[in-house]
């Protein structure tokens, strides 16, 4: 696969220093609007009617019309673009085979957050993990790495929004986004999903207070008027806005997981406490519901699977699972270079995780 590299330097512009004098900012560079990016980047009419194609049939699993099993899979972070490609490429043979019970969604998340605000933020932030931050470069590596993605496979992906302004950027590109369990009780982050046109799984807080995370979907489902990049905007509020369990941390700083049939029973009841159409959740396999423990995905998976078959109710209100998983399993640091291995959290790697994508299929 080739990777194509273009002239960014029309976007940036450099500010001048009264701009920088203001308050204690140092404004580095102008960026490109989302509409810039997209006119100069666009996306190829074949590639909008698979979007448009592949949203119905997601935004049917989530409201009920489709029986069909969401599988949101893909690596931590998708820092490598030739790397990412091969991996979604891989995944998309496997879509064929299992397409009549499962949607497999790439996992392409190009923004991380991170605990301390240290570390590799994802490639909008660090087109090249051993550089310092350019987001020009990053916004652009980030969509073109989306439309390549779809162009190898088909598939059209889910991405973590860290930043609400962002969403123009990849507007007619995702078919998925995920709001984390850092963002989740943002208020901003709430109502800008408000305006999407397509699934927004909302996870749990790192606490784990379930009442917090419905709060958001509330949020998230209702109409609201509020101040977006610059303009007042208004929102009809989003259907499709639903929970996604990620266990927690408690005060002792242990991993707390929430996948079990006890918890998304407890799930279902308090989603009828709540004024909110498709009660709707899907399960995080990893993060605090393994312990960052990656290889205990695949029995975490199994079980969620094993729950839905016991309760009717969980059935229904279980739309899929979210799994980490890249070419090589397990972890690398920044500069180690080793193809297709995560940079950031453990993974599973492909030959686990295409094995659990059918072992999938097979309970459905």
């Amino acid at each position: 696969m080739k990777t194509i590299y273009y002239n960014i330097h029309v976007f940036a512009r450099k500010t001048t220093q009264k701009e920088c004098n203001d308050m204690s900012f140092h404004y580095v560079a102008k960026l490109p609007t989302p509409e810039e990016i997209r006119e100069q980047f666009p996306v190829p009419a074949r590639l909008s009617e698979i979007k448009n194609r592949r949203d119905a049939e997601i935004r049917d699993v989530i409201t009920g019309k489709s029986d069909k099993f969401l599988v949101i899979i893909g690596p931590c972070s998708a820092d490598n673009e030739e790397a990412v490609c091969d991996y979604v490429s891989r995944l998309a043979k496997v879509n064929e085979k299992v397409k009549d019970k499962l949607i497999l969604i790439p996992r392409i998340y190009t923004n991380k957050p991170r605990t301390t605000g240290e570390g590799y933020k994802g490639i909008v932030s660090q087109p090249d993990p051993e550089k310092k931050p350019d987001f020009t470069s990053g916004l652009i590596a980030m969509r073109k790495m989306h439309i390549h993605a779809i162009e190898e496979s088909e598939l059209t992906a889910a991405d973590e929004m860290l930043y609400p302004d962002n969403w123009g950027y990849v507007v007619d590109i995702l078919s998925y986004v995920a709001i984390g369990a850092r963002s989740v009780e943002d208020q901003q982050h709430r109502m800008t999903v408000s305006g999407f046109d397509v699934p927004a799984g909302l996870k749990n807080p790192t606490g784990g207070t379930l009442s917090v995370m419905l709060n958001s979907i509330y949020a998230a489902q209702h109409p609201h008027s509020f101040i977006y990049r610059g303009h007042e905007v208004a929102t009809g509020g989003n259907p499709l806005a639903h929970a996604v369990l990620r266990g927690s941390v408690n005060k002792h700083g242990q991993s707390l997981p929430n996948y079990h049939y006890e918890d998304l029973d407890m799930l279902y009841s308090l989603y009828q406490e709540y004024d909110l159409v498709n009660p709707a959740c899907i399960i995080d396999a990893n993060h605090n519901n393994s312990n960052k423990q990656f290889e205990q995905q695949i029995r975490i998976v199994k079980e969620v699977m094993h729950s839905r078959k016991l309760n009717s109710d969980i059935h229904t209100m279980v739309k899929g699972v979210m799994i980490e998983s890249y070419i090589e399993e397990g972890c690398q640091r920044i500069g180690e270079g080793i193809y297709g291995k995560s940079i950031t959290d453990p993974c599973l790697g492909w030959e686990a995780s295409e094995r659990l994508i059918y072992d999938i299929a097979d309970y459905e």
